[in-house]
Order: C-alpha cells, then structure tokens, then sequence
C-alpha cells in the first residue's frame, strides 16, 4: 500500500465522521467504529479476491455512503467503479466522499440495481439483502462473479439461494474474515477482531 493509499483511507475516515453530523449513513452508536467496522470491513473483499479485481469494472450495489466501494477504490486505482444506491441523500454523501479523495475512477449512481445498465466483471455488496433477494436484481450484468460480505450463520441463506434459483452447491464459496486480520496493513485489536469472527466473505460465480 502506498502513502497515497494510506492517507486516503485516513482522510476517508475523517469525512464520513464530517458528513454523519450532517446525514446519517453511518449508525451514531458506530461512530467509533468507522475504521474498523467499515473502512477495513470493505476490504475483506480485497484481502479475499487480491489482484483479479485490478483493472476491471466493478459494480457496488447497495453502496450506501460509499461501502465498499470506495475502500476497495483506494485500493485498486486502476479498476472501475460504480456505486448505486436508491436513496439520494446516500449517494450525495458517496459521491461527495469520493470527490474529495480524488478518486477519478468512481462513478456514484442514483438508482436501483435491476434498473441499472450496463455490464461488469464483478458486482460487491455489502448485505444489503439475502442472496435468494439479491441474485436477481444483478441478473446478466456481471461477467465473473458477485462477492459479498455477510455475517452470522451464513449456511441457512446459502441453501435458500441454492434451492431457488437451482445453483450447484460448488456455485457459492465462503472465506472468514478473521482470518485474514493478522496479516491486515491495519491490524485489528482483540475487541475489533471478536467483531470479525462471524464475518464473510461469499462469493457466487457465473
């Protein structure tokens, strides 16, 4: 990660603590947890696919104020991304947060995902809704495979979306995120790793 990088995830958390005093994206309780519950939750993704996500077009559906979109931005300058979000005021703050990072390979959408156009290599998200709900609404627009971060007992979801949209139980991969902290360029303390423990990353392949 370079010093550029680094600085940019650190004036990303300053911004999202400016822009919550102002609109609510982030729950006040989690103020202190912006960093960790968020910023480095969103590149799980990252520490999960590592470098097939360089240099493609990833769609973020769901974005919210920017998750994880605009982490995994920071990261991979030389990809594409776009992030959408029904809700106005969340991509006001999207689009706001990644202007003053100086992310030009940022596209923030105001929309719905099934009323998006467009196709990508990826799509990201981070639980918006359970996977049976989701696939759907990404139908034909990615190229390689969906990658998501969910949480909790993941199994009972993963059967549903198996069963009714009759995908091989090899279709569906899961990854914990713990796992990966130790070896994080931000490392998580104990409390901040207890977080994690039930945290995942799923992805669907095409």
């Amino acid at each position: 990660m370079t010093d550029k990088q680094l600085y940019q995830f650190l004036e990303a958390e300053k911004q999202y603590r400016e822009w919550n005093g102002k609109i609510n994206v982030i729950s006040r309780k989690d103020m202190d947890g912006i960093f960790p519950h968020h910023l480095l939750h969103s590149l799980g993704i990252a520490a999960y696919a590592g470098e097939r996500l360089s240099g493609k077009e990833i769609l973020d559906v769901g974005t919210g104020g920017g998750f994880p979109g605009i982490p995994l931005a920071i990261l991979y300058p030389e990809s594409r991304f776009t992030l959408c979000d029904s809700i106005g005021k969340k991509t006001r703050v999207a689009r706001a947060v990644a202007e003053s990072l100086g992310l030009d390979n940022v596209t923030v959408i105001q929309a719905r995902a099934e009323n998006l156009d467009g196709h990508f290599d990826f799509v990201v998200s981070r639980a918006v809704a359970s996977l049976e709900d989701f696939l759907p609404w990404v139908k034909g627009k990615y190229r390689e495979s969906i990658l998501l971060l969910k949480g909790g007992d993941i199994n009972p979801e993963i059967a549903a979306a198996c069963g009714r949209h009759h995908l091989s139980p090899g279709a569906i991969r899961s990854w914990k995120l713990n796992s990966w902290l130790h070896t994080s360029d931000f490392p998580a303390s104990p409390e901040e790793s207890g977080w994690f423990q039930e945290k995942f990353v799923v992805e669907i392949v095409k």
